[in-house]
């Protein structure tokens, strides 16, 4: 074992109490006639199973309350499937918001649920909420990495309001999940239920302070419960078609039609390998624009591609937040056109693991600039391992292992991590990891990275903190982070408090709270701060308000230079058809130019609004504005306008067309994306897309200069796709 782990582990181990308050259990009836989904819960599997369950109490924002709309909850299983039923009550049921959406888009209505740990391990939970349309979204929750809302599996669902609310009916296969067959199974169970216009979360058993969901969960025993081992094969077909302006009139035309398939094995019970050949990896969904205008550090975009979004969150590791380094241990965007992929994930007693490789052609593609490759026509080579042995709840040792090789090139990578739980409101995170790379030329470097992150919370007391150290040599490039040759720590105390209900019914909670910072970054050559003051009020109506200001320094090629200001933003569900978001920011800003930085003033200001007029029908628009004055004379450098809208007509639960319109003044650019998307189930899928890209350009001395003239259409594009999900 490490000697970083070891130092860890040994005070640790002995504040942990393993030996957890006893969580409530039920024995789950089988039936032998399965419910037909329809949202009537007359079925006859439903009249012996039902769920005798305790108070729901709140867990967001404020905890413990008694939820005033009662929830009445099914549950029975067979040789085939899990089933669920719910009846929620609402004495103002005209009040219920719902929408018909597409998966995964529910969550600013109404909703009910459930989390399931079906391998009992305390470690992964699949998370499934329904709507009262019984409109689908499902979450797989990580002890490392958190709640992932990317993968989607197999289930059904159907909803339907009534006069005293609503109610749900749900269908699991057990193809869909992972657990251990025998005579006697145990999952941990936990039921949610959403009312959206209070904008309170609540949840049988109750989700206590200091504790994970895992720790919460209630044991549900099944009697001779077996895994089916699941063949899946997804045979995908695509077509695209597309044509780039060389010049006024002549444009390249490329048509590419392609076929793929992807193949799921479930080996054992609780194992489970995919491999993908020639897969299609394209984007069915744009990035939407961002500010990319004097950024000093890389814009993280999410992964939205199938392959890459199952099964990932065991590659994540302990510690690693939004206010550290690095973001992302495993960021499969660098993975940019693989030929084929292979994954193997599972458990077996208490250890958890997955593998990772694939194969990526883009290094070996021509160079658009016509320069020489000097890694033409290879393939940069993936191969990523990853384990961790549970210790209880929440709580485990872990361990890392990458590679990634490219001609004469690698980078190796090797670490541990842990977490623990210390009592019922502590948790203590870290990860240890040390890089060897070699260049295509043959210099070798090597350097290390570390983090530690302590937490504590309860009903009144949030307070996290994190020290960090990147060596200026180390290197990962399956990872997403900032920036090496750092060695930072931060701290963060919030306080909650809950105004008097019946002098403000409005006010939900106000939580004043301080935020700072310090570090050194050996490569810019100084030492950076930061301390942030302010206060988060949470609202009924999902209401949402931020209030802040901050002061720091931040050091940038050899000098330091102010930064922070004032910033307020918030969100509000004003009412069930208009959701409203802003933000606004001014203050100190830095231009990150190596040969004239300057100390700036920025202002920066959005604003987005969805309409949702119908059930059917969703319209979203945002905006950004950014201004850039340098401080000294008060000369304007640059604005900013940004502007993304999303336009969305769902027919029913499978059949919908998106179009998209985003322009970005910064590139002079309009992007316009129209899709039509039936998607039935994960995996059976048909999208038929078109495309254009305008650009402000005039064609002048036998070549393009962007920023002059009028936009004129410079790329078009229609694609197809079609896949089948089959299972043997």
């Amino acid at each position: 074992m490490p000697l970083f782990l070891r130092f860890c582990l040994v005070p640790c181990f002995l504040a942990l109490g393993f030996g957890a308050t006893a969580r409530p259990e039920m024995v789950i009836v089988r039936t032998t006639a399965p419910p037909v989904l329809d949202g009537k819960l007359d079925d006859e599997a439903w009249a012996k199973s039902k769920l005798s369950l305790g108070e729901w109490l709140t867990y967001n924002p404020v905890r413990g309350d008694k939820l005033a709309q009662k929830t009445e909850v099914w549950c029975t299983y067979d040789q085939k499937a899990l089933y669920f039923a719910f009846r929620c009550l609402d004495p103002e049921a005209g009040k219920v918001k719902t929408s018909i959406s597409r998966r995964d888009q529910i969550f600013r209505d109404d909703w009910v649920g459930l989390s399931l740990d079906a391998m009992f391990t305390g470690q992964t939970s699949y998370d499934m909420f329904v709507n009262p349309n019984g409109i689908q979204a499902d979450i797989l929750t990580n002890s490392a990495s958190g709640e992932d809302v990317s993968p989607d599996w197999v289930w059904e669902s159907a909803g339907r309001q009534t006069e005293q609310g609503y109610e749900v009916e749900a269908r699991l296969p057990l193809e869909s999940i992972r657990f251990k067959s025998g005579a006697e199974v145990k999952m941990g169970l936990l039921f949610w239920r959403r009312v959206s216009r209070l904008g309170s979360s609540a949840s049988w058993p109750a989700i206590q302070s200091g504790k994970s969901v895992f720790e919460c969960h209630a044991t549900a025993v099944f009697d001779d419960l077996t895994q089916p081992r699941a063949l899946e094969l997804i045979p995908s077909l695509t077509y695209s078609y597309n044509r780039d302006v060389e010049s006024p009139g002549v444009w390249n035309t490329e048509s590419e039609p392609d076929a793929g398939i992807t193949v799921k094995y479930g080996l054992t019970s609780s194992i489970a390998a995919e491999a993908t050949l020639n897969p299609d990896f394209s984007q069915v969904e744009s990035d939407a624009f961002q500010v990319e205008v004097n950024q000093r550090y890389p814009i993280f975009f999410s992964e939205k591609r199938p392959f890459f979004m199952e099964g990932m969150s065991i590659f994540s590791l302990a510690g690693i937040t939004g206010d550290g380094n690095m973001t992302a241990s495993v960021h499969t965007r660098r993975i940019v056109d693989p030929l084929w992929g292979v994954k193997l994930t599972g458990t077996v007693g208490r250890v958890s693991f997955g593998t990772l490789s694939a194969a990526d052609e883009s290094p070996g593609r021509e160079l658009e600039d016509g320069s020489v490759n000097p890694f033409l026509d290879k393939r940069r080579y993936y191969n990523i391992g990853r384990a961790l042995y549970s210790l209880g709840k929440g709580t485990y040792i872990g361990g890392f292992l990458a590679d990634t090789e490219l001609g004469n090139e690698f980078n190796r990578v090797a670490g541990s991590d842990v977490s623990l739980r210390v009592g019922e409101h502590q948790s203590i995170g870290g990860t240890f990891l040390g890089s060897t790379s070699r260049s295509d030329a043959g210099e070798r470097k090597s350097g290390i990275s570390g983090q530690m992150t302590y937490g504590y919370s309860s009903d009144r007391i949030n307070a996290y903190t994190q020290v960090e150290h990147y060596d200026e040599d180390f290197q990962m490039d399956t990872a997403f982070y900032r920036r090496t040759g750092v060695s930072t720590g931060w701290a963060f105390f919030g306080y909650n408090i809950d105004p008097d209900k019946k002098k403000y019914p409005w006010i939900r909670q106000i939580t004043p709270l301080i935020f700072t910072r310090y570090g050194h970054d050996r490569i810019e050559g100084g030492h950076e701060s930061i301390v942030v003051t302010g206060a988060n009020f949470r609202f009924t109506r999902q209401g949402f308000l931020r209030i802040d200001w901050s002061t720091g320094k931040e050091p940038w090629a050899g000098r330091v230079y102010d930064t922070g200001g004032f910033r307020i933003f918030g969100n509000a569900q004003f009412t069930r058809w208009l959701n409203g978001s802003a933000f606004f920011f001014s203050g100190d800003g830095i231009f990150y130019d190596r040969e004239d930085p300057y100390q700036g003033k920025q202002l920066n200001y959005e604003a987005g609004v969805t309409f949702q007029p119908t059930s059917r029908i969703s319209q979203n628009v945002a905006y950004s504005h950014v201004d850039f004055d340098r401080a000294s004379t008060g000369a304007h450098i640059y604005s900013v306008n940004l502007i993304n809208t999303r336009s969305t007509y769902q027919f029913n639960r499978h059949f919908s067309l998106r179009a998209i319109v985003q322009f970005d003044s910064s590139r002079h650019r309009i992007l316009t994306d129209f899709l039509g998307a039936y998607e039935p189930v994960p995996g059976t899928v048909a999208y038929a897309g078109y495309g254009s890209l305008f650009n402000k350009q005039a064609w002048r001395e036998d070549e393009w200069h962007s920023g002059e003239g009028n936009y004129l259409t410079t790329r078009r594009g229609f694609f197809f796709k079609v896949s089948y999900l089959q299972r043997f």
